[in-house]
């Protein structure tokens, strides 16, 4: 009898303990949630009903459209937000990073050391930075269908609406004087039209220095409790050089926010893919999140052997892996996702739902039954040759050299072949020796190109197989180390005399060369052309189908669900809450304790050391103000910089992440785990005032205006 009991015992301890959850589960009764497919609420759409039900607060329209015309599109892939009267923008220090070397002065190492505008004379000029502020809003849904609808085949359909989109985004232009764009949402079922006005002088206010605005580097990215001041405060002027002044801002919150209050967070979400069929997340899954997972985290790795190789160049080298590894993490953290069975029986349920409206009805059935096998039957024809494309289009950011030298090599031949008079420029006569000896590039980071080359073997390997005749040509059928050494003992691109040498050869005898390299580019150009002409075919079948699909996911749900991310205004909302994690609850809040304990710990090596005057702030400084904390509203990249918000729209912190297992929101939205990442303004505040001395900042956040 004990041995029974016992028995049942060990395997009571494996089910539970032992077993993943999703092999505890039956798959077939997991149900959908009600926010699977988020809360970024367009502004047009905002659902009054279900925030008032579920928080009390009746947002006035008033209070929208100061909330609306508060929020910015910053460059070219980040949100800000007016934050005083007289023009000042807060965004993220990420957001700004990239730009910091443009504005610095000879001597200075703005990134290194952060930057501090002492008056208004010392803010500096941002070349080629704008920000776009959302005024108009129009619905353009039946135009753009009537046009669509019109069609006779996909192709024409397509043809049409792209027709009548740039028609309405010229006429709207041209008739407001605003920049005028004109976005499908719901996938198609519905089409709004975004006036923006653009500020083109655009002045850098202040920013930290990069090892505190993007604090832990790679290690801490995505993950929580976090301890970053990512955040920079920047100044918009108007035509005639004065700070712009604006109705229109979010005012500093000095207290910040409170526990199970109501947050929103208002920016511009990047891209989702929540309202995509299974059929096409099966796709991103096995093909794509797949293909970019493994280049991407293999490609970080390379820089890891380059800083061990390298030390003296290891701040350059990870300067570069940074922004790698970040959206690295988020296709290895996304390709997870989907491979998570309840994850994907939740999306099954969901277009189950979904056809089920559509069966229910007569109608419907007839004129959309045939969508989702329409879409299964697109996935499939991309599928036959996903694979082979994906190993005959490497991309150049992350192949060796001698793939693009190897490019040079074969336009060179290609024009040789042509008649003097109808050669480019650079290929006549009196240019061609300059341009042979220009081919080899000035730089080359050989340990770079043999670690690239490595990859490139191994990710065609992964996608074709070694018995590819490809891949035997290239690599004699090896992975690693090994096709790596065959390639460059066989390649006559690795040096610029053997380059020269073969440039200087007829034009065949290039074209036709054993080189690894060149034989890549000839033998997939033409296999890329037609790849490309079948994708196009199948996007253009499949984009109709999708749009008849939006119509019927619009028609069965309205506004009652919110459509996917296009880079866009939204409104997100939450509250501050906690999770589980590693056995443990993550706090809302952290602290300044723990950015100190994090430097001490780490003994203050990089990642986690600290510029010298944060490791001595004013005696007024207080180590337990809010630094960074937690909510639990919806974001995505594109949300970074955004403004989050109180219902009196204060700013109570700035949006700069998402936590690990935020991941899978790029196609579903969870709220056990999934968490925004903000620093708190009293955190801001406090660095202002007591860190880096810039009380002029801080007093104008207090005000609201200049002081």
């Amino acid at each position: 009898m004990k041995k029974e009991l016992f028995k049942s015992f060990v395997l009571f301890i494996l089910f539970v303990f032992i077993l993943p959850i999703s092999a505890q589960t039956n798959l077939d009764t997991v149900k959908a949630q009600k926010f699977d497919t988020g809360k970024m609420w367009t502004f047009e759409d905002y659902p009054q009903e279900y925030i008032k039900s579920t928080y009390g607060f009746n947002a006035s329209e008033d209070w929208l459209k100061k909330v609306r015309l508060s929020a910015l599109i910053f460059g070219g892939g980040c949100t800000a937000s007016f934050v005083s009267e007289d023009g000042l923008i807060m965004t993220n220090h990420h957001c700004v990073d990239g730009i910091l070397e443009k504005v610095q002065k000879e001597g200075e190492n703005i990134p290194k050391n952060g930057f501090f505008a002492p008056t208004l004379a010392d803010e500096r000029k941002v070349p080629n930075l704008t920000v776009s502020q959302l005024v108009l809003i129009e619905d353009v849904t039946a135009p753009v269908l009537e046009a669509m609808n019109s069609g006779n085949t996909d192709a024409e359909k397509i043809e049409k609406r792209t027709t009548k989109i740039k028609e309405l985004e010229t006429n709207y232009s041209k008739e407001s004087g605003l920049n005028c764009r004109v976005m499908s949402l719901y996938n198609g079922g519905k089409f709004s039209l975004y006036g923006y006005k653009i500020y083109n002088d655009i002045r850098l206010v202040y920013s930290n220095e990069r090892v505190v605005g993007l604090y832990g580097g790679d290690p801490d990215n995505f993950t929580y409790p976090r301890y970053d001041a990512d955040f920079a405060f920047l100044r918009a002027y108007d035509e005639i050089g004065k700070p712009m002044k604006t109705e229109n801002f979010f005012k500093f919150s000095p207290n910040g926010a409170a526990d199970n209050e109501l947050l929103f967070v208002v920016g511009n979400p990047g891209s989702t893919q929540r309202l995509k069929t299974v059929a096409q997340l099966e796709y991103y899954r096995d093909v794509v999140y797949r293909n970019s997972n493994f280049m991407l985290n293999r490609f970080f790795k390379i820089y890891d052997e380059l800083i061990e190789e390298e030390p003296a160049k290891a701040d350059e080298y990870r300067g570069q892996q940074f922004f790698i590894g970040n959206t690295a993490k988020v296709y290895k953290g996304t390709l997870e996702a989907l491979q998570d069975p309840i994850f994907m029986a939740r999306k099954r349920d969901f277009e189950k739902k979904l056809k089920n409206a559509v069966l229910a009805k007569p109608e419907l059935m007839e004129k959309y039954g045939h969508l989702w096998d329409g879409i299964v039957q697109t996935r499939s024809e991309a599928k036959k040759f996903a694979f082979e494309n994906a190993a005959f289009n490497i991309s150049p950011r992350i192949s060796p050299s001698y793939l693009a030298l190897a490019r040079k090599l074969i336009a060179l031949a290609t024009e040789l072949k042509k008649s003097e008079a109808d050669r480019g420029t650079d290929y006549k006569a009196d240019k061609l020796e300059a341009t042979i000896n220009s081919l080899f590039p000035a730089q080359l980071n050989k340990s770079m190109d043999y670690k690239l080359t490595k990859l490139m073997a191994d990710y065609m390997i992964m996608n074709i197989g070694k018995d590819h005749p490809l891949v035997k040509k290239m690599f004699n059928g090896f992975s690693g180390n090994a096709a790596a050494d065959f390639a460059l003992k066989n390649s006559s691109l690795t040096s610029k005399e053997t380059v020269v040498e073969l440039a200087k050869k007829d034009p065949d005898a290039i074209l036709n060369s054993n080189d690894p390299f060149i034989y890549y580019v000839v033998y997939t150009q033409d296999k890329v052309k037609e790849f490309a002409a079948k994708s196009k075919e199948i996007s253009t079948t499949e984009q109709a189908l999708e749009s008849q699909l939006g119509q019927v996911l619009f028609a069965v749900y309205g506004t009652s669900i919110p459509p996917d991310a296009t880079f866009t205004l939204r409104i997100s909302d939450g509250t501050m809450k906690g999770y589980n994690y590693n056995g443990t609850i993550a706090p809302t809040i952290t602290t300044f304790y723990g950015l100190y304990d994090r430097y001490y710990s780490h003994k203050k090596q990089y990642p986690w050391d600290l510029p010298a005057r944060w490791t001595k702030p004013a005696a007024e400084f207080n180590y337990s103000t809010p630094y960074n904390f937690i909510s639990t509203n919806d974001i995505i990249g594109g949300n970074s910089g955004s403004a989050i918000i109180n219902t009196k729209a204060e700013v109570v912190g700035a949006v700069f992440d998402g936590n690990i297992e935020s991941f899978s929101g790029n196609f579903i939205y969870t709220t056990e785990a999934n968490r925004t990442v903000s620093v708190a303004s009293q955190g801001i505040l406090e660095i202002l005032k007591n860190i880096t001395n810039a009380k002029r900042i801080a007093e104008e956040l207090n005000l609201g205006k200049l002081p």
